[in-house]
């Protein structure tokens, strides 16, 4: 004769929809770990990330697989950077239902980038915010404090 086991408690948080999240909420989600993050933050190896309304921040650790030929970090993985922090900036200001995506995004590249920099951390804000369209910025810095890079994004809002 064996015993069965009683069955496990049942998970009592509910699921997080994440349609139903304001921006911000979700932002929040994926910064508390609630919800994943974007795949890309994987693949470049994003290690940090935060959320309050209408700002972003993102950091990364420079790896020797984000370098150019010329062995300084490619302008592309900078780039992704500040789209994030910019774009996700914009993100926090979502209503449930509402979507966003990048018309443009302008970068400035100041000072190289190397494993020796440190960790980079870009933060992004959102500068204007209109009913159709939004603009933000970010800057990236380096382990030092130094700015390495600049962008400013406007955004297309929609249902």
């Amino acid at each position: 004769m064996t015993e069965t086991q009683p069955d496990a408690a049942p998970d009592t948080a509910p699921a997080l929809d994440p349609f139903a999240l304001t921006g911000l909420e979700l932002m929040q989600a994926i910064a508390r770990g609630d919800l994943p993050p974007a795949p890309i933050a994987e693949t470049l190896g994003m290690t940090g990330f935060g959320a309050e309304a209408g700002s972003v921040w993102v950091e990364l650790q420079p790896e020797h697989r984000h370098y150019n030929p010329l062995g300084t970090m490619h302008g592309g993985v900078l780039s992704t950077l500040l789209d994030t922090a910019a774009a996700c900036s914009v993100h926090t200001t979502l209503e449930p239902g509402q979507g966003y995506t990048s018309l443009d995004l302008t970068v400035k590249f100041l000072r190289p980038v190397t494993t020796e920099s440190g960790t980079l951390r870009t933060t992004g804000q959102v500068i204007s915010r209109g009913r159709r369209t939004a603009l933000a910025e970010a800057q990236v810095v380096d382990g030092q404090g130094r700015l390495v890079a600049h962008a400013t994004s406007t955004c297309m809002i929609f249902s």
